[in-house]
């Protein structure tokens, strides 16, 4: 018999979220107050002025609806491009035999301690020479291609749980490696796929470094925004803009991935198609 949860847990998990919201609800409340009065804090309700001057100036000063649909664009790929090569590289280093197998996935992970910082001038130098300075290819392909390491080892380690029982049995009956991952692995393991998809989601949105030295009339939210933080000027106000917007897409993101997550998860049944 599962016993009744302490009282103290849920006041606990309350008090936390109370003290994740209060920065959001000052950001918002930044966002709509003139400069002048947030200095004094954005709690001081002693002078209190609302107005939406920030989003007017955020929306028609700088290129936001570009910078929404670049972001889209460079995230949404991005993510496309992991979840589908991730699974089948996972699937291979987990049940396949090859040639130096363990070496390659020793140098994949490893690519962890690698930061991007130390890629960026040979980058640069290739996409230059090769004439891809100012075009998503060259932001698209490292952010694939740097995923490999964290994606690869998360995957693996959820299929290091699977039943080999099914893999013997989808051989048995005559399956060959693609139609075994195709028809038994990958509808098993949808969950650590979207929770792949989530994570890359996040980091592809949020991301400056790259977008910022390879792309120059096409450029995402980031990079955008970046130019919003003044080096004199007050401008809390539209800084508060462009973080809302910046994190708004992601969370929406987040939740309709959670649902396919959750799906995903009650859907390992450990079943052949």
């Amino acid at each position: 018999m599962i016993g009744r949860t302490p009282r103290w847990i849920p006041v606990l998990v309350w008090g936390v979220s109370l003290l994740w919201a209060i920065p959001i609800l000052g950001m918002f409340i930044t966002s709509i107050r003139p400069p002048a009065e947030v200095i004094a804090g954005w709690w001081n309700v002693e002078k209190l002025t609302l107005t939406l001057n920030a989003w007017t100036t955020v929306w028609y000063k700088y290129p936001l609806a570009q910078g929404l649909l670049v972001s889209a664009k460079l995230a949404g790929l991005a993510t496309l491009g992991t979840m589908l090569l991730t699974p089948a590289a996972a699937y291979a280093f987990q049940f396949l035999r090859f040639p130096f197998r363990r070496t390659i996935l020793v140098i994949i992970v490893n690519a962890f301690v690698l930061p991007q910082q130390v890629i960026i001038i040979p980058l640069f130098q290739l996409w230059r020479s090769v004439g891809l300075i100012d075009n998503m290819i060259s932001v698209l392909i490292p952010y694939v291609g740097l995923s490999f390491a964290w994606s690869i080892f998360l995957v693996k380690n959820f299929l290091e749980d699977f039943p080999k029982e099914l893999i013997e049995a989808a051989r048995v009956d005559g399956c060959g490696a693609l139609s075994t991952f195709f028809r038994v692995v990958l509808p098993n393991s949808l969950s650590s796929v979207f929770a792949l998809g989530i994570l890359q989601f996040l980091f592809c949105w949020n991301s400056l470094l790259l977008p910022l030295l390879f792309l120059r009339t096409k450029a995402p939210l980031p990079v955008v925004f970046s130019n919003i933080v003044g080096t004199h000027d007050l401008n809390y106000d539209l800084q508060a803009v462009a973080a809302i917007v910046t994190t708004a897409v992601p969370l929406i993101i987040f939740i309709i991935f959670q649902k396919q997550f959750a799906a995903g998860s009650t859907a390992r049944s450990g079943s052949k198609e």
